[in-house]
């Protein structure tokens, strides 16, 4: 039932998840932030079990950070998700992590980017993407919606444009949702809907 999405802009990357918490037909809590700080300019969107998408996005985000330590220098956006890529392939050989997730990043010599990884490794660079019920209604309008030169405020009014349509024709749609923005000043909070 974990529903997200991201948009590309011209110099950011936002994204949106439901903060639903749930297990079967249960739902557990309604303020879980599904989006998950890698560093200072990266974030997880992660979807999928509680167990696996909580020990997936802490192994990632060690290794990460790991990493920075030991070469005193940070991975760009695309060695990351090509590095988290990996590690779903290997998992998938032997215990496999059931996650979804999207990878939002800006770093100053590329400027932003964003990742679309499934839980079979399968990894795509995109413009817009989700994943989850939700995103079936949205992935088409954020498609009509979307150009290059995406400002942050097109970019709010797309996502809530999409939220709205998911809360018309989802029968089992979350309630509460979270609204992100990476960009070269770091990772915040847009709104919450």
């Amino acid at each position: 039932m974990d529903f997200f999405v991201g948009i590309k802009g011209k110099d950011f990357v936002m994204v949106c998840s439901d903060t639903s918490a749930s297990h079967s037909i249960i739902s557990i809590k309604q303020d879980e932030d599904k989006i998950v700080p890698i560093d200072d300019h990266k974030v997880f969107c992660i979807a999928g079990e509680a167990g696996d998408r909580v020990n997936f996005s802490e192994y990632i985000i060690a290794n990460v950070k790991l990493y920075a330590l030991r070469n005193e220098t940070e991975l760009s956006t695309k060695s990351v998700a090509n590095y988290t890529r990996g590690e779903l392939a290997a998992a998938l050989r032997s215990s496999p992590y059931h996650c979804n997730l999207l990878l939002a990043g800006y770093d100053k010599e590329t400027g932003p980017a964003l990742y679309w990884m499934d839980y079979l490794a399968t990894l795509n660079k995109i413009n817009t993407g989700g994943t989850g019920y939700g995103s079936y209604f949205t992935l088409s309008l954020f498609d009509k919606m979307w150009h290059p030169e995406l400002t942050p405020d097109e970019a709010v009014a797309m996502i809530e444009a999409g939220i709205a349509e998911v809360k018309k024709r989802l029968v089992v749609a979350p309630p509460h949702y979270i609204i992100k923005i990476v960009d070269k000043d770091g990772v915040r909070v847009v709104k919450n809907v």
